[in-house]
This record gives C-alpha cells, sequence and structure tokens, in this order.
C-alpha cells in the first residue's frame, strides 16, 4: 500500500464538504482526535450516550487504550446520525460498521472533484497526518505528538509531524510552515 500524503487544511476542508455526510462526519471527527478512520468508524453508539465527550477508545491497530475528548457540537451530531449499534452502521447490515474503504472511496472521489494533484496520495490516513501536523505546529514538542499518536519509535511520528513539508517536497513545491495553502511559493 503506497504512503499517504498531508494534505492542505483549507484544501482538506474543500474535499469534505464534498462527502457524504456520514463519510464527511467521521472524517471530522478524525480531522479532531486524530483516530485512525478504523477506530472512528468501530464506535459504539452506547459508547457515546450519557457522556460528556470524553471516551476512552481501544486502538484496533495497536491494542492500546486511548483517552480522546469530543466537542461538544461533533458528540451531538454523531449521535444524531448513529444507528443502533454502531455510529456509523453499516450499508447492508445495521450489526456492522460502515467499512473503511466506503470512506476512501469517497474521499477519492471528492479528490478527484476537486482535482488534487496526481502526485498526492489521498487517503482518510492523511486526515491523521494533518492532525499530527497540527499538533506539532501548536506545541513544538515531538515526544507529546508522539505521547497522543502512541507511536513507538520517534522517527514514525517524525514522519508524522513534518508530513506537510515531505508532501511540498514531493509535489516540487516549496512550503512554508505559515502559508495555509499548499500551493503557495
Amino acid at each position: 500500500m503506497a504512503r499517504t500524503d498531508y494534505i492542505d487544511p483549507i484544501e482538506l476542508g474543500h474535499i469534505l464538504a464534498a462527502l457524504t455526510p456520514p463519510n464527511r462526519l467521521a472524517c471530522e471527527v478524525s480531522l479532531a482526535t486524530g483516530l485512525r478512520i478504523g477506530d472512528v468508524l468501530s464506535l459504539r453508539t452506547e459508547a457515546l450516550q450519557g457522556h460528556d465527550g470524553r471516551l476512552t477508545v481501544l486502538e484496533a491497530k495497536t491494542g492500546k487504550r486511548r483517552r480522546i475528548r469530543l466537542p461538544a457540537a461533533l458528540l451531538e451530531r454523531m449521535l444524531r446520525q448513529a444507528g443502533r449499534v454502531y455510529v456509523w452502521q453499516g450499508r447492508h447490515d445495521w450489526r456492522k460498521h460502515r467499512s473503511r474503504q466506503a470512506v476512501y472511496k469517497d474521499l477519492r472521489r471528492a479528490a478527484r472533484l476537486y482535482r488534487v494533484s496526481a502526485t498526492i496520495t489521498l487517503a482518510p490516513h492523511s486526515i491523521r497526518k494533518v492532525w499530527a501536523v497540527g499538533q506539532y505546529r501548536k506545541s513544538g514538542d515531538i515526544a507529546r505528538v508522539q505521547s497522543l499518536l502512541q507511536h513507538d519509535r520517534e522517527a514514525v511520528t517524525m514522519l508524522y509531524a513534518m508530513a506537510d513539508q515531505l508532501t511540498a517536497r514531493k509535489v516540487g513545491r516549496r512550503k512554508d510552515p505559515d502559508t495555509s495553502s499548499i500551493g503557495c511559493p
């Protein structure tokens, strides 16, 4: 599988606007929490009910527990569209959650619609990189970002925290950290 790239938050906003509402909401949760899309989609409705937005999530990939906080407005939107078992219920079976592939296909469709460069590999995991870059810019502390992402190695976290610069090099453009658009010189 090809590695995913970073996408400028403004461009990401345009792409998110073109997604189906459930997929957009799942991506917004990933963007707000840094969770992998699979972990977002596996959130159970009952886990959200009666909570203030703070919950513990068991990450499927690592098996580690992670505390997250969902903003109140996001939590409210999630509960409004929640299925009987999962917040994002499956298309054909309400007892299963929506698939990562469904979100991926919708994201790729929206990226084509907005003519995102063919040199950028965009997938739901790109959103996790946008979140990591934002956390690194806020704190300037790679150890904090590593802890939030629950990475075992700092080198991996560096790839996430500096994904904006790596993507800018990949597409052959210089990116200034304060520039809000990936296409700016």
